[in-house]
């Protein structure tokens, strides 16, 4: 469901989802001061949600709209993609961004746990870009999938996240072939950005410590890479941009 209806018009378009917090909301300042539109997806982040349009539509005033959905209800995500491009008419860029991320062991993993991860991290990227790319290839556009460093180097105790990013690399690769020439697909592969919940700081300073750069980065590094794909990147399509500080150089 949209929050608020402004007037079309020809300023490029973005829809950002998980975007009421965190990389997301960085990237929607990001993008949005690079003269943007920006479409805000959020789930039950309703007052953060808010609280970001606030802020961006006081510096541009009718820039940003809202849009609530849960992504895992895959039959509303076509009808979510419509109301992003009724705002203005376009949608020139999509960004899978919204994630759950969770431990997951071996012998403790149930069906709802599989059905969440795959689903927020693989399978409402998918339909998302799916129902997105009709429009995006109208304006050229492009895609970015918030990807992750252990797509490819798992991380214990959490086989199914990295399994679904894994997926989710693939996926861009494979929708850069499906989707040129019109429209470039890119992703971003955070490294040690933002600590999950409940990490103590033995654990964050041994992450630290294997990159080569020995020390953590900001979700506004991620959202500089994010608006490069966007804005500056004409000639690339199917890569992973590794925002890690090289600690995925790191054996």
């Amino acid at each position: 469901m949209q929050d608020g209806l402004p007037q079309n018009n020809e300023t490029k378009v973005a829809l950002i989802t998980g975007a009421a917090h965190r990389i997301g909301a960085r990237t929607a300042k990001r993008l949005h001061r690079s003269g943007m539109n920006i479409v805000l997806h959020y789930r039950s982040s309703r007052k953060a949600a808010q609280a970001l349009q606030q802020i961006l539509n006081d510096e541009r005033e009718n820039s940003v709209v809202l849009i609530q959905a849960d992504l895992h209800a895959t039959a509303g995500l076509n009808t979510l993609v419509e109301e992003a491009v009724k705002a203005w008419g376009r949608l020139d860029v999509l960004i899978n961004n919204a994630s759950s991320f969770y431990p997951t062991p071996i012998g403790k993993v149930s069906e709802d746990q599989w059905d969440d991860l795959m689903g927020s991290n693989l399978k409402a990227p998918f339909f998302l870009s799916q129902a997105a790319a009709p429009h995006l290839k109208k304006q050229s556009g492009c895609i970015v999938n918030i990807v992750d460093i252990h797509a490819e180097r798992p991380l214990k105790n959490y086989p199914v996240y990295s399994m679904a990013k894994a997926g989710l690399v693939m996926m861009t690769k494979s929708l850069a072939c499906e989707l040129g020439p019109k429209v470039r697909v890119n992703g971003v592969a955070p490294g040690a950005i933002l600590w999950p919940e409940n990490m103590d700081e033995v654990t964050q300073q041994r992450i630290v410590s294997r990159t080569f750069l020995k020390r953590q980065g900001e979700p506004d590094d991620i959202a500089r890479a994010i608006e490069y794909l966007v804005n500056d990147a004409n000639y690339v399509t199917g890569q992973i941009l590794a925002v890690d500080g090289g600690r995925s150089l790191n054996s």
